[in-house]
This record gives structure tokens, C-alpha cells and sequence, in this order.
């Protein structure tokens, strides 16, 4: 009984773990190649998952979110929320939204994870225009 309730807990915990995005991950700039910040993903109260940047890699043109359009305008990039609102659908994150403090703008966002990276997609009318590869930290 003892083994099959430890054998139960470990295949719980890897299928927790598996589709897991919560934790640091490095963005990549989808046009130099380059590491441009280490954006926080977390899950809040209700349910849902948000990110933050938590460090600039890159110095950006302007140090606050002077295109965004919302509550974020003007706000400083560390500590800006750019992901709000996933839900998770399966080994997939959806539901939520991405924001591009560069031009300010938002999009429909998905989530996959493999192994150490994520796919972050910003989607237009249901179509992925933009792709990005964030890595583990």
C-alpha cells in the first residue's frame, strides 16, 4: 500500500511539474536574437497566471511603458506586468494577454512549454503573428 501511495504521489508530482510555466525565464528578441529581459511568471488568487519583468538585459529606449496604452502607461519596465489573465487548457496556456511595452501594444496570447522553453505566441484574429522562445532561468 505504502509503495502504490508513492508511487501515486511521484506521478502526480511529475504531471504537475510538466506543464509548469511558474518561475524566471529569459526573453528572447524575436528580431536581433538577442536576451532582452527575465520576465516572472506567477499565478495569482484567481487562478490564473500573470508575468512581470524582473530584470532588463538590454537598456531599453525608455525606462517606463510610455506606449502603452492602459493602466501600465507610463509605469517603470521593472516590475511591469506584460502577461495577464492565462488560464490553463491542458499542456497549453490561453486566455490571457501579452504586452509589447516597445510599441504598447496588446495581443491574445498562448503558452506552450518544452522542456526548459516556452513558446509565447501574440495572437491577431486567431492567427499566431508572432512567435517567441523564452528559456528557463
Amino acid at each position: 500500500m505504502k509503495k502504490l501511495f508513492l508511487t501515486l504521489a511521484f506521478s502526480l508530482i511529475g504531471v504537475m511539474s510538466f506543464a509548469q510555466i511558474e518561475g524566471k525565464w529569459k526573453t528572447i528578441d524575436d528580431e536581433t536574437g538577442k536576451p532582452k529581459s527575465i520576465v516572472e511568471i506567477f499565478k495569482k488568487n484567481d487562478g490564473k497566471y500573470y508575468g512581470k519583468i524582473v530584470q532588463l538585459l538590454i537598456k531599453p529606449e525608455n525606462n517606463n511603458c510610455v506606449k502603452c496604452k492602459d493602466d501600465r502607461k507610463n509605469k517603470p519596465l521593472l516590475g511591469l506586468e506584460i502577461i495577464r489573465g492565462l488560464s490553463k487548457d491542458g499542456d497549453e496556456f490561453s486566455g490571457g494577454t501579452i504586452t509589447n511595452p516597445k510599441d504598447g501594444k496588446s495581443y491574445k496570447t498562448e503558452i506552450e512549454k518544452d522542456g526548459n522553453t516556452l513558446k509565447v505566441k501574440a495572437i491577431i484574429m486567431g492567427i499566431a503573428v508572432k512567435t517567441q522562445t523564452w528559456h528557463k532561468v
